[in-house]
């Protein structure tokens, strides 16, 4: 926890509301969202007790699983699952805009691409679960399944996988999005009850976020917002109807556990939207709309994927691809923190008190400084800035402005409270700066050592090429009547 933050959630105490700690959304938020709260069963990793899903506030679609430990009903939820997820998710790929690429060959992207919302971060987990347990399926052979589920499995497998790239907005665990703009006064362990999160977030009227958290905590007024239930509504209410329904599998039954479930998931389903209205009313970051062209181009190439035929999602990474995206994943996460700080003074001033940053008033400039002769003789307009923040960078360094894109300097030295800078790039091509690219003095500007510039990945070999020490290179999947017998545990 940074010094802002932890500042921040003592504030939310003394306040008795959460604190902000960022001025704009740091994620893509989709006019159609989808939902989907999953419940599985206790003891089961990814069997499936139901889900709340839809993309309506007032309509959602209530999926059960009568006895989830009955293969076929499974699999039958996994079918009225897709039933719904796969509209949705397909209706993205049917509209596309050409890019022009720079030094290549203009290609194909979706317009818009899907965005699903899961309570927290366990949900997320058992989405992924519950596509790995379903994507190898078939529709013939032995335990043949409905053809929408292998389908289904491998889309969940894909956005399971994209959840775990930061930056990325096509699933979403709304219990981390809003913790990244709101401080509050308990636990990072206690954030993770979306009830509790939202009562320090939006108490309700006569309410501080300390009661209105506490009251969260009662599993009656507001259950877990899943995938995991109560263990008192497993043993009172669950087990009792599970058994009336093995006795008897009347639908009169089957509406009994319908309504034990709705009972558990209708407050999480008021929590969700609750929750996407607060991000909605933040204003959109600056550079979320470039993460989110990513992620439309990395759901079009998966939506090609499909349709030219392709396996599906290894069971486990090879050697290579491995280490290819955790160098993928690492370089995410740099890029991402330097997006938010530049989008966000809050985040910046983070990297301010490190002394990574600085941030003061200008208080000279020479726009039209020069160095070199001849052919080499460059322009490097000069200023110095007063700042009180504890800079930490040593002469020589290159910083980047939030204010001004394409804007780099250098670090000269520092000097009775001020940093004399060399502006590098951004001033146009000309004999003298382009108007505006100089800062001028009495003007108030942020410089950093953070970068978001590309960065290549270290040199692998083909798979084809890994070395024994790491396996050998990987064999190909052939689908056999042995995927059919994965356990869902």
């Amino acid at each position: 926890m940074s010094a802002l933050t932890a500042l921040a959630r003592l504030r939310a105490v003394r306040e008795g509301v959460a604190q902000p700690i960022a001025t704009v959304r740091h994620c893509h938020l989709s006019d159609r969202p989808m939902v989907f709260i999953p419940l599985r069963m206790a003891g089961e990793a990814a069997a499936p007790l139901g889900a709340m899903v839809g993309t309506d506030p007032e309509h959602p679609r209530l999926l059960v699983v009568p006895q989830p430990r009955n293969r076929d009903l499974r699999f039958a939820f996994a079918a009225e699952l897709a039933e719904v997820l796969l509209p949705y998710i397909e209706g993205f790929g049917k509209t596309t805009e050409t890019v022009e690429k720079r030094g290549g060959e203009p290609y194909e992207r979706c317009l818009d691409a899907p965005q699903i919302l899961v309570p927290n971060r366990p949900a997320a987990a058992f989405t992924g679960l519950l596509g790995r347990s379903t994507r190898f399926r078939r529709a013939e052979g032995p335990y043949p399944v409905h053809p929408s589920v292998p389908l289904l499995g491998r889309w969940l497998t894909y956005f399971a996988d994209r959840s775990a790239q930061p930056g990325s907005s096509l699933l979403l665990a709304v219990t981390e999005v809003l913790g990244t703009h709101w401080a509050t006064g308990q636990s990072s362990l206690e954030d993770a009850n979306l009830a509790a999160l939202l009562g320090w977030i939006d108490p309700p009227a006569g309410m501080d976020g300390r009661r209105a958290a506490q009251e969260a905590e009662d599993p009656l007024l507001w259950p877990p917002a899943g995938p995991a239930t109560d263990p008192g509504f497993d043993n009172e209410v669950l087990a009792p109807a599970i058994r009336a329904y093995e006795e008897a599998p009347t639908s009169r039954a089957v509406e009994r556990i319908a309504q034990a479930l709705r009972s558990q998931l209708e407050p999480a389903w008021r929590l969700m939207w609750r929750a996407v209205e607060l991000l909605r009313a933040l204003p959109e970051g600056s550079r979320v709309a470039g993460r989110w062209e990513v992620d439309r181009g990395s759901f079009t190439r998966f939506v090609e994927r499909i349709a030219e035929g392709a396996p599906p999602q290894a069971r486990r990474d090879g050697a290579v691809s491995a280490a290819a995206r955790l160098a993928g994943l690492e370089r995410a996460r740099a890029g991402y923190d330097v997006q938010r700080a530049y989008d966000d003074p809050l985040v910046m001033a983070e990297y301010r008190l490190t002394g990574e940053a600085f941030a003061g008033v200008v208080t000279g400039a020479e726009p039209e400084h020069f160095e070199g002769e001849g052919r080499s003789r460059k322009l490097r307009p000069l200023i110095r800035v007063r700042t009180d923040d504890p800079v930490r960078l040593a002469p020589g360094t290159a910083v980047g402005s939030p204010d001004r894109r394409g804007h780099g300097a250098e670090v000269l030295g520092f000097a009775e409270g001020e940093i004399l800078l060399k502006i590098t790039k951004g001033m146009g091509r000309g004999k003298v700066p382009a108007p505006g690219s100089v800062p001028e003095p009495g003007e108030r500007v942020c410089y950093t050592s953070l970068t978001d510039d590309f960065q290549s990945s270290a040199a692998l070999p083909d798979p084809e090429n890994t070395p024994w020490t790491h396996g050998g290179p990987p064999q190909e999947y052939v689908p056999d009547d042995d995927d059919a017998q994965e356990e869902w545990s």
